[in-house]
């Protein structure tokens, strides 16, 4: 039985995160490049367009909570069946109040995530049955560019091409969905999970009545920090951990390679506005998805420079179509150590292509 109270999830989650306005971006002002990008992005990376890419969409802060929060449901169902389990005869009385308080932090970590994120491949990796979706959140771009002191619709370009990058990798490798979700079910499977909630029975949390300023700012801290859950896993599961890491790496740092490709033919300040971006990351600092502080594991998770730093290599050594080579299939994939140095990976693959 699920134990997460999820109305409870997105109402923590609008409280944190907010609602600015759209600062006047549109979704149908930016559709009709859409099409151009996902060709461009196509051609480049010789992935090819097999099916219908989602429509972009331009949402707010509370509508990407939301959506995020379905994406996460078959992610935290399994876990919340093995806090179910571990309390036995008291689940019922227990049932209640741990599905409030994983719910409030869910919701805290979400509307915590939604203040920074810019856009996103909405791609539900454990239920290939959810459509994935196109979204860019549209205050969140707007302040972006005001605070950066880029041109807007020059960033919310540069954005889209990114997140269309995503949607052309996993629709041009059908196989990398059932990869990257395999890996996450297996690791699931090895998890023995516990509710961290011990903290903040002991700070009178008031659920479900609606939290205080102070206890909103607690709920925010434990999700930066990655303390929502307790988590156990074994020794062997840590070369699971290893290869998502390399994959996850690997997609980013593509989405990031493909963009500055494209993009330089498009966008007449993108120098300008890659530096500005870098210093964003390196100031805060930005998830790869809500996976990594959902789950709280100590991944050193790479950031974005490293898959970025290995596609540049390997096109400076063989071309685009030599990196094209990554997509062939899950044996292509780099591994960590081929991330740092590309020139294994090169030498592994290119007598393949031949």
């Amino acid at each position: 039985m699920d134990t997460i109270d999820w109305g409870t999830a997105q109402r923590i989650g609008e409280l944190i995160g907010g609602s600015p306005p759209y600062g006047g971006l549109r979704a149908e002002t930016i559709e009709p490049r859409a099409h151009e990008f996902a060709s461009r992005v196509s051609s480049y990376s010789e992935l090819p367009l097999t099916a219908e890419l989602p429509p972009l969409e331009m949402v707010d802060r509370p509508t990407w909570i939301a959506a995020n929060l379905q994406t996460m449901r078959p992610l935290l169902t399994p876990l919340s069946e093995k806090l179910g389990e571990q309390r036995g005869a008291f689940g019922g009385a227990l049932g209640s109040v741990s599905g409030l308080m994983l719910g409030a932090q869910v919701g805290a970590l979400t509307g915590m995530l939604s203040q920074r994120v810019l856009g996103q491949y909405d791609l539900a990796l454990l239920d290939a049955g959810v459509p994935p979706r196109l979204l860019l959140i549209s205050p969140n771009l707007a302040q972006a560019a005001s605070n950066l002191g880029v041109d807007r619709d020059e960033l919310v370009l540069w954005v889209t091409i990114h997140e269309i990058t995503h949607a052309v990798q996993f629709t041009g490798a059908p196989w990398l969905r059932e990869h990257i979700g395999g890996m996450l079910r297996e690791l699931l499977e090895g998890l023995q999970v516990s509710l961290a909630d011990s903290e903040g029975r002991s700070r009178g949390f008031s659920l479900p009545k609606l939290p205080s300023t102070g206890e909103l700012r607690d709920m925010v801290a434990r999700a930066r920090s990655g303390q929502l859950l307790r988590l156990t896993l074994g020794e062997d599961r840590w070369q699971l951990v290893e290869r998502m890491q390399s994959a996850m790496s690997l997609i980013e740092g593509h989405a990031e390679h493909t963009m500055d490709a494209v993009g330089a033919e498009v966008l007449p300040s993108l120098p300008r506005m890659r530096a500005a971006m870098t210093r964003r990351r390196t100031q805060k600092g930005l998830p790869w998805r809500v996976l990594e502080k959902l789950l709280g594991l100590e991944l050193k998770m790479r950031q974005y420079e490293t898959g970025r730093r290995f596609c540049d290599a390997v096109v400076a050594e063989g071309g685009p179509s030599l990196l094209a080579r990554v997509w062939s299939g899950p044996e292509a994939l780099p591994s960590a150590e081929e991330l740092e140095q590309p020139a294994l990976w090169s030498a592994r693959i290119a007598p393949l292509a031949a």
